[in-house]
């Protein structure tokens, strides 16, 4: 076994330690090694060597946690037996493998309940199934088993190129899945097979031609409807894609009393464009949110995933700490100027090797594209782009593959919120944001809860300490700009401390009052032949003034 600094106390975890702690000191070796192959090894070796020794320090930290963890279940352990779900808890919480704490046990003399361990493995993988069921409720499965059958019955793909369109769009039905990927010929059908008046009865409608976005990119699916010939209508809340076939998510008992849709049916596709028009706002300003943070933190921002929803967009990206008020302020500051300034945003399907040649192109790290792939740039038009890939001046548009929904002027966005930003795992940190109106209406709380502050700061030291009370608590709950939350926060910090002078000072001010007034009583007294003095300082529940008072 090799022997390590951070953790003699248990040899058995020596090995694996040393092995971990000595892992940044071949980062050199492996740049020399590889660096010609792979040059981003050489330019970013400094970063890596950084991340790694985090790394490093960060697993010696919870395995010295889970050491001491170890060392108090093996005092307490009832007839030398370390139970199952002790142990499961140092492989949960402190990632120690079962064998590695039996090795321990029996270095103390301790055996492990490795049953045990095993029931409590099997109750928490029961408990995870549990609750992706409750999360997930009684759906459909939209995967291969579905897809196969589709592509076995020779359905054609679906025809979703009218997405990017404002219109409603004629389609025919070609399939109605149900729950358990069972294909039925009507929603009338899908109710007699759940053997229930349709409450709750989910079916997915795959029709030749649609205007919906199916969730993809972090963009939610669309919602709306599909009407059939006779008006019946069946209310879509979802909307998936998968090999190449677009699944319309319903329940059965929205269909109206009046008939049913069944497989051939023309129907008209309608989309809630209202909802969508607060979507694509969101999905615009995660580009240009991408694009300031890459101007203010720098090069090494990778994008981890994001999500486009109606009311907030969430963007995580790579980050090895927090993001500091000020650069949160730039961030929103250039996203905000996109709005005020109005760029212009093109799109165009480009031929991969051809898109990937542009200069200042943001692609997702180990994300497959297609080819030819969809081009979304926001400044400069794809065809300006593609007639100088290598410009300088391309640094300064958004260029991104993107197959989702967007405005054509960042104008149109209306305005720009950064609420929070936070970190979601090591080294990616998570920014939730809004636009339009609901970026105006945090704006504005956030400009009323400031101007509240500077009211309170125009009253006298004496109300406005209680006056900062209600307003700490409001700055906590408020849904405004995260930077103007922070500099609403310092405002009251230096509003109370304020407050803190004025009470030490105005203490101070007791003392010498209450001091010289003895002093003169005194005198007084001395001068009048009295053994004593009777004497009233005006302190109010200033005690120490008192006692100097009587010092002095």
């Amino acid at each position: 076994r090799g022997l390590c600094t951070c953790c003699l106390q248990v040899c058995s975890l020596c090995s694996l330690s040393s092995l971990l702690c000595c892992t940044s000191q071949l980062v050199g070796v492996v740049v020399k090694t590889f660096g010609e192959a792979y040059p981003e090894l050489a330019k970013h070796q400094a970063k890596i060597h950084a991340v790694i020794s985090e790394e490093e320090a960060s697993f010696s930290r919870t395995l010295g946690k889970g050491i001491e963890r170890f060392k108090k279940l093996a005092a307490a352990a009832q007839g030398g037996v370390i139970s199952g779900p002790e142990a499961f808890q140092l492989w949960d919480s402190f990632g120690f493998p079962v064998d590695l704490t039996q090795l321990m046990a029996e270095e103390h003399g301790l055996r492990v309940d490795a049953a045990g361990f095993e029931q409590a493995m099997q109750e928490a993988r029961e408990k995870s199934r549990a609750a992706g069921k409750k999360s997930g409720g009684v759906g459909l499965r939209f995967e291969a088993e579905a897809t196969g059958w589709l592509q076995n019955h020779v359905v054609p793909l679906t025809d979703d190129s009218s997405k990017f369109n404002i219109a409603d769009v004629s389609a025919k039905v070609l399939a109605i899945l149900t729950p358990g990927s069972a294909f039925v010929e009507s929603t009338a059908a899908a109710v007699e097979a759940a053997g229930s008046s349709g409450e709750g009865v989910p079916v997915g409608l795959v029709l030749d031609a649609t205007s919906f976005y199916a969730e993809s990119g972090g963009q939610v699916g669309d919602t709306g409807s599909i009407v059939g010939s006779s008006g019946t209508s069946l209310e879509v809340t979802d909307c998936q894609i998968a090999a190449g076939y677009v699944l319309h998510v319903a329940d059965a008992a929205s269909c109206s009393s009046s008939g049913h849709i069944a497989v051939g049916d023309s129907v008209t596709v309608r989309v809630d464009y209202t909802r969508r028009g607060q979507i694509v706002p969101n999905h615009t300003f995660t580009h240009v949110l991408n694009f300031a943070l890459r101007e203010v933190l720098g090069d090494h921002i990778d994008q981890k995933g994001s999500i486009v929803l109606p009311d907030k967009l969430r963007f995580d990206f790579s980050n090895n700490g927090p993001v500091d008020s000020a650069q949160l302020a730039r961030v929103e500051a250039i996203c905000r100027d996109w709005v005020t300034t109005g760029r212009p945003v093109s799109s165009k399907e480009v031929p991969l090797a051809q898109a990937k040649a542009i200069k200042g192109l943001r692609a997702v790290f180990g994300e497959v594209y297609p080819d030819p792939v969809r081009v979304v740039a926001i400044g400069k038009s794809v065809e300006q782009l593609l007639a100088a890939p290598e410009a300088d001046d391309n640094m300064a548009s958004s260029v991104e593959f993107c197959g989702g929904t967007h405005l054509t002027n960042t104008a149109e966005g209306g305005a720009f919120a950064l609420l929070s930003e936070e970190g979601i795992a090591k080294g990616v940190r998570r920014i939730v944001a809004v636009t339009a109106a609901d970026a105006a209406a945090a704006i504005k709380q956030g400009e009323a809860l400031a101007q509240q502050v500077e009211d309170a700061a125009a009253l006298p030291d004496a109300e406005l300490e209680k006056a900062l009370v209600p307003l700490k608590g409001a700055v906590d709950t408020a849904v405004c700009p995260a930077a103007a939350k922070a500099a609403i926060r310092d405002r009251i910090v230096a509003l109370t401390k304020r407050c803190l002078e004025a009470a030490k000072a105005a203490a101070s001010a007791n003392k010498e009052a209450a001091a010289a007034a003895a002093l003169a009583a005194a005198d007084a007294a001395v001068e009048a032949g009295k053994a004593f003095v009777v004497l009233q300082l005006q302190v109010g529940t200033d005690s120490k003034a008192v006692s100097d008072a009587w010092s002095a």
